[in-house]
């Protein structure tokens, strides 16, 4: 298939270069596909120019378009009814589009919207499933979603997930229909490549930063407090206060051993009302709520979201005093009321500009003014890490956004590490299940050494597992006799596993004997929801863990940001201008920003900025040292922030250098009212540009004839127009 028809689709040259390379597998006989696009790139206008093109061509007769929310199907349609196609007409214009909902089989219908819940229900529990061929492709967005482990699903699908067998029952939707699967994920995992295979094209976060079509964060704003730096401490024989989720009410017991968390476990292990407070009177300091900038909170609980919105709630009271607007900030959680109205309002109107969630929000959201994130919760999942921050990365021009905020508390961040690579595993008891199915699920655990030579981490790590599921369900078999509800859990999960419960361990155990820890992880991945199962089972023999209420006094001790291994800015500028300066004669990306700006092109900048980023410089992050060491907050841009470190050229904002390079433009000739309209216009859009180039008109001016007419109007002069304006922006130039 040719790539004909492309500038009509108004694809970016990602996009296009994404659905070729699915044409192109297609071609060769590949049966399941997978799209690599960060979040806010597009993927979503992507798909709908690819099933646009495959539709077109007659290579497919029905697709099936699988969604696993309600939300980002109706946010999809969206997209269907709205996105321009050829002659200017979207998707539902040219083809039928079945919506969600709508689940009867029409021979017109060519595009059908449903979520994942629908059809299993639809597929598995109907009178009248649909045909096999039904669908000659299914087009999964958010392809992650859906096969992960438990700890990764959001609230909702926790709910669905009562469903016996769910994860198994979802990957079998995929299978149940003979046609191609293509697949749509900002984070590709190991679970995901195992479906759809290894990505067919990949567009990750830092190439679309260095493109300029995704925003880039400062470093994180860290609140260390008194309790977060010394943790919460209670001494054996204290009386102490913890909160029975399966009833709520408040149970007290007098402490056999004395007990400490450290900070992970705040917010969720242990609630200390304090400690949220100080946090919601800082940001009460910085978050506007009444701007035009949207924030996101997540929390660890439905609970502890509640509490967060009144602590935060009276700290912009204080802050604001009567002018203080109470719907600006609301919590959005599966336990809401009209969870889908609130999400219309928090995405297109002003009020609530404070978003505050659990897990609901984390994907597929598309609320491009958020400017700020908190953290009141860990997360170990990278993908779900991922996700969260990929709530703020897209453009939002309108409102100026050239960067988004971290605010981290509980010193997530810096757990990062730990997130993405293989940590030696400390032989701990308080090692938590949870834990090990990650580290087991770690591609890198088999890798890494255990405690033997012949043996790999990952043989370690199910050791443990198996150590801590025997405890459990042996105990739990020996008590089922006189307890019928748990005796019915075990029947359950007998039937559910295929072994019973009391042996798992020993299952686990035959299976990485003859096919390695990978076999025993497979099985747990594809069989059960352990870490859901075990908390039920764990209920049932009052052994589940319930949040401790502290009432520990707190206060803020420091309001930190950091340069990864520079702690001062002062100290991270100068290493700045040191690479700037050894890359000279190194990179001619570098020497053509200091030598020759006016001749720098898209490639050139993209290489620029992909460079300084993998060197730790990126713009944000030299934008907020300059700000914290010159208390001066400048959109100066990364060719100035590299002509200082080599020229020592002073720093401007951008806009500034724009207007400098107009008023020399307009002093050249007298230009009639109807061109100084258009270069006013001209100069509008170059404030969000560096490079000027015909590209760049031909974007900015696509409704109005691109480049070709705007020369027309200037009088043939656009070529001299862009020259003028280059030299004017970067008028010092290295001898």
């Amino acid at each position: 298939m040719q790539q004909e028809g492309s500038a009509y689709l108004g694809l970016r040259d990602y996009q296009q270069k994404a659905i070729a390379a699915v044409e192109s597998a297609l071609a060769a006989g590949q049966t399941n596909c997978l799209l690599a696009m960060a979040t806010g790139t597009g993927k979503t206008r992507t798909i709908i120019g690819l099933i646009y093109r495959l539709l077109k061509a007659e290579r497919f007769r029905r697709i099936l378009f699988l969604v696993d929310r309600t939300a980002l199907g109706a946010q999809a349609l969206d997209v269907f009814n709205e996105a321009p196609l050829e002659q200017s007409q979207p998707l539902s214009s040219i083809y039928n589009i079945a919506e969600l909902g709508d689940m009867a089989a029409e021979a017109e219908t060519r595009v059908q919207v449903a979520t994942v819940q629908a059809m299993v229900k639809r597929i598995f529990a109907s009178d009248g499933p649909p045909a096999v061929d039904t669908f000659d492709c299914v087009i999964v967005d958010e392809a992650h979603r859906g096969y992960t482990l438990d700890q990764d699903m959001t609230e909702g699908e926790l709910a669905l997930r009562d469903q016996a067998q769910y994860l198994s029952t979802y990957r079998r939707v995929l299978d149940y229909f003979d046609a191609v699967k293509v697949g749509l994920t900002a984070t590709p995992a190991r679970h995901t490549t195992e479906i759809f295979g290894r990505p067919v094209y990949t567009y990750s976060y830092r190439e679309a930063v260095a493109d300029d079509w995704l925003i880039d964060h400062e470093p994180p704003i860290r609140y260390q407090t008194l309790l977060s730096q010394l943790g919460i401490h209670f001494d054996s024989g204290q009386q102490v206060e913890a909160i029975n989720l399966s009833t709520g009410e408040i149970e007290s017991a007098e402490l056999e051993d004395e007990l400490h968390f450290e900070l992970e476990s705040f917010n969720k292990r242990v609630i200390n009302q304090d400690f949220n407070r100080v946090i919601c009177e800082q940001l009460a300091q910085e978050l506007d709520p009444m701007g035009e900038e949207k924030t996101m909170i997540f929390c660890a609980t439905d609970a502890h979201a509640d509490m967060v919105k009144r602590l935060l709630g009276d700290a912009f009271k204080v802050v604001h005093g009567k002018h203080y607007n109470q719907s600006a900030v609301e919590k959005i959680t599966g336990a809401s009321d009209k969870v889908d109205q609130l999400i219309r309002r928090y995405k297109n109107e002003r009020y609530p500009s404070i978003a505050i969630t659990v897990d609901l929000l984390t994907t597929g959201i598309d609320v491009p003014p958020i400017c700020h994130l908190v953290f009141m919760r860990r997360v170990k999942s990278r993908i779900l890490y991922e996700q969260m921050i990929g709530r703020a990365t897209r453009r939002c021009d309108e409102i100026g956004k050239t960067v988004f905020k971290i605010y981290d508390p509980v010193d997530l961040y810096a757990t990062l590490h730990a997130v993405n690579t293989m940590q030696p595993l400390v032989k701990d008891p308080k090692v938590t299940l949870e834990q090990l199915l990650d580290e087991l699920n770690n591609p890198a655990a088999l890798e890494a050494p255990g405690s033997t030579p012949d043996r790999s981490h990952a043989h370690d790590v199910l050791d443990q597992l198996n150590q801590k599921l025997m405890r459990v369900l042996r105990d739990a078999a020996h008590k089922a006799e006189k307890h019928p509800a748990l005796r019915a859990r075990m029947d359950a999960l007998e039937q559910q596993w295929g072994v019973a419960p009391q042996n798992l361990h020993r299952h686990l155990h035959d299976l990485g004997r003859v096919g390695g820890p990978q076999a025993a992880a497979d099985y747990l991945r594809h069989n059960t929801r352990l870490l859901l199962q075990l908390a039920e089972v764990q209920q049932l023999l009052g052994t589940a863990y319930m949040p401790v209420i502290s009432q520990h006094a707190d206060e803020l001790r420091e309001r930190t940001q950091s340069w990864g291994q520079y702690t001062k800015p002062q100290d991270y500028l100068d290493s700045f201008s040191h690479f700037v300066r050894a890359q000279l004669n190194q990179s001619a990306a570098i020497a053509t920003v200091v030598n020759r700006p006016r001749d720098l092109t898209r490639e050139q900048l993209k290489e620029v900025r992909l460079l300084l980023d993998g060197a730790g410089y990126s713009e944000a992050n030299l934008k907020a040292a300059w700000r914290k060491q010159s208390n001066q907050d400048i959109a100066a841009g990364v060719i100035a922030y590299i002509r200082r470190a080599a020229l020592g050229e002073a720093l401007l904002p951008f806009d500034q250098r724009v207007a400098r390079a107009m008023q020399r433009l307009f002093a050249q000739r007298a230009w009639t009212p109807l061109q100084r309209k258009w270069l006013d216009r001209l100069a509008k859009q170059l404030t969000h540009e560096i490079v000027i180039d015909h590209s760049f008109v031909n974007t900015a001016f696509a409704n109005d004839g691109g480049a070709k007419q705007l020369d027309k109007l200037l009088g043939g002069q656009l070529e001299q127009v862009m020259n003028t304006l280059a030299d004017g922006l970067w008028p010092q130039a290295a001898a």
